[in-house]
C-alpha cells in the first residue's frame, strides 16, 4: 500500500496541470467526492456499521431524533415534532411531524416507525445492542413499541432510563425509518427484507440511493418528497482510496471533495488557490491500553509514570500534525461532559520518582501491539523511545488489525496502541467501554476495553451504572466528568489523541457538514455556486 502511495504522489507531483479552462467540469447539478468506500457491505440502517454504509444510511433515512448540527450535545426532532416522559421514567411518548414522507410518496406513519424498530432489535445484527440495552429484546419488542395513532408512538424500556441516554440511544443509525410497505414487499422468507435493503434504500432522507458499484461508487438523487429538499439533485461518492489520486482528481475537476488526504497532500492543497480546506474533529480516539495482569502494570504508579513520560505534543506534531490533536480523555471533544484538558506532559523526573515508588527503579519489559500501518508504526516507535527514558524496554509486536485486535480480545496483550470510537453520542457509551467490567473472569460475556486490560474496580462500576439512570442532565454530566478524572489517576487507559477529518474542497462546493460520529455527516445542504 505505501509503496503504490509513494508512486502515485510522485506521479502527482510530476503531472504538469492542464489549463483550468481546458479541464472537465463536473455537472452543475451534481457535487462528486472522492474518498474510501470498499468497507461498505450493507446499507440497511438496521444493520449499517461500517463508516461508508452509515454515512450514506444517515443522508438515505430520518430517524425520530437526532444531535443537533451546530451543537452535538443538544438533541432535537428528525420525524418527531416532540415527545415526553412518563413520570416513572420508562415510557417515551413521540409525536410525528406532520408532512414527512418516504421517497415513495406515501406518508410516514407511527406504524413505519415501530415496524423498523422492531425489525432492528429482531434481526440483531451488530448495532443491535444500542436498543437492547434500553429495554427492547426479541422477546417483548412488539409489546413495548407501540404506534398508538397514526402520529403517535410509545417506546416502553424496562426500567427507568436517563431521558438523554434513551434519545441519544435512539438517534443513532438504527433508529432509522424505513417504509414499511415497500420493505414487507421485498422480504425474502423471514429476512424482513434485509437482503434488498442491503443495497437498496426505502427511506424518508434527504436522499435515496440509485446504485451502488461495490469499491467503485454510489449514487445518490435528491427524495423528491423530501421535507426539507436537499440544495443539490445528485451526489456521487466515487472510491479513490489514494490520498495522492484524489488530490490529483479535484485539481483536474473530476471530483469536487477530496475527503481524509494525508499530510504530504493537504501540504500540496494549500498552495492551490482554487482549493479549499476544512477540519472537523471525530469521536475515534487513539490510546494505549496497559493490561492488569502484568505485575508492573498493575501499579498504578507505574501507571502515572507511563502518562508522564510520553511526549504529547511532540507526537502530535511531528507524526499526525494535520490528521489528530492532543486529547487526553476518554470522552472525544464534542461529547456532552468531555473534559478538554490536559493533565499530562512529559516530565522525565516525575516519572522516574514514580518509578521508583512502585519498586521499579530499573525499569522492565513489556510488549506493545499495534497496527503496522500509518500512524500506528510510527507513533508505536516514539512511544518505544519515550518509555525507554524510565527504563521500560518495549518490544515491538507489529501486526494487521485483525491480528492485534484478536490478540486484545484474547487478554494477549501487555501494552497496546489501538482506536476507540465512538458508537453513539451519549457520554455512557465511553465510558462504558473502557471502566466497567462487572465481571473479570475469562468467562465474561463482558468483553470491552476494560475487561481486555483486566481492569475492574466495583466502586466505578456502581457509578456508572447510577450515571446511566441519573434523570438530572447536568448531575448527569456531572458525575461522567468525575469518571474522567477517575481515568486520569487509576484507569488503565493512557488517551493520546483525537481524529480530525479534513476535507478539502473546489471553491464552487460548499456545504458538507462533517459530523463527530462515523455515521453524522450531512449531505442536503450540499451545493454549487
Amino acid at each position: 500500500m505505501f509503496t503504490r502511495r509513494s508512486v502515485l504522489a510522485a506521479a502527482s507531483a510530476a503531472v504538469v496541470p492542464l489549463p483550468r479552462a481546458a479541464q472537465a467540469e463536473t455537472p452543475d447539478n451534481a457535487v462528486v467526492m472522492a474518498t474510501r468506500i470498499d468497507d461498505a457491505a450493507s446499507f440497511d440502517p438496521a444493520e449499517a456499521y461500517e463508516y461508508t454504509t452509515g454515512e450514506v444510511a444517515a443522508n438515505c433515512y430520518q430517524r425520530l431524533v437526532r444531535p443537533a448540527d451546530a451543537d452535538a450535545s443538544q438533541i432535537v426532532g428528525d420525524l418527531a415534532e416532540s415527545w415526553e416522559v412518563s413520570p416513572d421514567g420508562r415510557t417515551f411518548t413521540f409525536r410525528l411531524k406532520p408532512g414527512c414522507r418516504f421517497a415513495s410518496g406515501n406518508a410516514v406513519t407511527a406504524d413505519d416507525v415501530a415496524f423498523s424498530l422492531r425489525r432492528a432489535v429482531v434481526l440483531a445484527k451488530s448495532p443491535v445492542f444500542i436498543l437492547t440495552q434500553i429495554g427492547l429484546t426479541a422477546d417483548n419488542v412488539e409489546t413495548r413499541v407501540r404506534a398508538v395513532n397514526p402520529q403517535t408512538l410509545e417506546i416502553e424500556c424496562g426500567e427507568a432510563v436517563a431521558p438523554t441516554f434513551f434519545l441519544y440511544s435512539i438517534s443513532a443509525g438504527i433508529g432509522g425509518v424505513v417504509e414499511r410497505a415497500v420493505v414487507v414487499a421485498h422480504a425474502q422468507g423471514n429476512d424482513l427484507g434485509n437482503a434488498w435493503l442491503k443495497q437498496n434504500t426505502a427511506g424518508s432522507g434527504p436522499f435515496l440511493m440509485r446504485s451502488w458499484r461495490a469499491s467503485e461508487s454510489i449514487t445518490l438523487d435528491a427524495n423528491p418528497h423530501a421535507v426539507t429538499p436537499p440544495r443539490i439533485r445528485r451526489v456521487v461518492i466515487r472510491h479513490l482510496p489514494e490520498p495522492a489520486t484524489q488530490l490529483l482528481t479535484l485539481q483536474r475537476r473530476d471530483v469536487d471533495i477530496a475527503r481524509r488526504l494525508g499530510t504530504e497532500e493537504l501540504g500540496r492543497a494549500d498552495t492551490d488557490k482554487d482549493l479549499r480546506i476544512t477540519s472537523s474533529p471525530k469521536a475515534s480516539l487513539l490510546y494505549v491500553g496497559l493490561s492488569q495482569r502484568h505485575p508492573a502494570l498493575a501499579r498504578p504508579e507505574v501507571r502515572q509514570a507511563i502518562k508522564t513520560a510520553i511526549d504529547y505534543d511532540a507526537i502530535q506534531k511531528n507524526l499526525v500534525r494535520r490528521t489528530y490533536v492532543v486529547h487526553q480523555s476518554h470522552q472525544p471533544k464534542g461529547f456532552p461532559s468531555a473534559l478538554d484538558e490536559r493533565p499530562f506532559s512529559r516530565r522525565l523526573d516525575h516519572a522516574r520518582a514514580l518509578m521508583r515508588q512502585a519498586g521499579f527503579a530499573d525499569g522492565f519489559e513489556a510488549t506493545l501491539d499495534y497496527i503496522s500501518a500509518s500512524p500506528f508504526a510510527d507513533l508505536a516507535q516514539a512511544i518505544q523511545g519515550n518509555l525507554a527514558d524510565i527504563g521500560i524496554r518495549v518490544r515491538m509486536m507489529p501486526g494487521e488489525g485483525r491480528q492485534v485486535l484478536s490478540r486484545y480480545r484474547a487478554r494477549q496483550t501487555d501494552m497496546v496502541l489501538t482506536r476507540w470510537g465512538s458508537d453513539f453520542l451519549d457520554p455512557h457509551n465511553n465510558v462504558d467501554f473502557v471502566l466497567f467490567n462487572p465481571d473479570n473472569t475469562e468467562n465474561s460475556r463482558t468483553r470491552n476495553a476494560a475487561w481486555r486490560n483486566g481492569f475492574q474496580d466495583a466502586e466505578v462500576n456502581r457509578k456508572i451504572l447510577a450515571a446511566k439512570v441519573e434523570p438530572n442532565p447536568e448531575k448527569r454530566l456531572d458525575a461522567y466528568r468525575e469518571l474522567q478524572r477517575y481515568d486520569w489517576e487509576h484507569g488503565p487507559n493512557v488517551w493520546l489523541l483525537q481524529e480530525v477529518e479534513t476535507t478539502v474542497t473546489n471553491r464552487r462546493t460548499s456545504g458538507l457538514h462533517v459530523g463527530l460520529l462515523f455515521d453524522g455527516t450531512q449531505y442536503r445542504q450540499l451545493q454549487k455556486a
